[in-house]
């Protein structure tokens, strides 16, 4: 009988540009892999916040290395931001976002992945242009 040599899919993780820093969102299942990157969770954002290039490309080369995930840096987050209005619930997509702006009639947010965009939108938000 053939063997076939069939790889696991890896699983995607953006992480974004977010002024000086980069972000990830992201619930690790695996208690060890969340023990490794501790140093850069923020519990009040439930995020992983990486204030300089080397402490991304760190947390990278783990994510990719040990824990077997395939990590794309995010440096123009248009693809990912959706906009409300002030008017309306935005619990929901808050939890799935990596950071949001208020104006003086909308929340944009820039939110974690492809999925979490669509999952805003049909909660409500629509895709934001800039």
């Amino acid at each position: 009988m053939a063997e076939f040599n069939v790889q696991k899919k890896r699983e995607r993780i953006n992480v974004f540009k977010i002024g000086k820093g980069y972000v990830l969102k992201y619930f690790f299942d695996d208690k060890e892999i969340f023990k490794s990157l501790v140093d850069y969770y923020n519990s009040q954002t439930y995020q992983f916040e990486m204030k300089s290039v080397g402490a991304r490309n760190k947390v990278m080369k783990y994510l990719e290395m040990k824990a077997g995930f395939d990590v794309y840096i995010v440096e123009d987050p248009t693809d990912f931001m959706v906009k409300v209005s002030k008017d309306k619930k935005y619990s929901a997509i808050l939890k799935n976002s990596v950071d949001y702006q208020e104006t003086k009639d909308l929340r944009i947010f820039i939110m974690k992945d492809m999925a979490a965009v669509e999952e805003a939108i049909s909660l409500g938000a629509e895709k934001y242009e800039g």
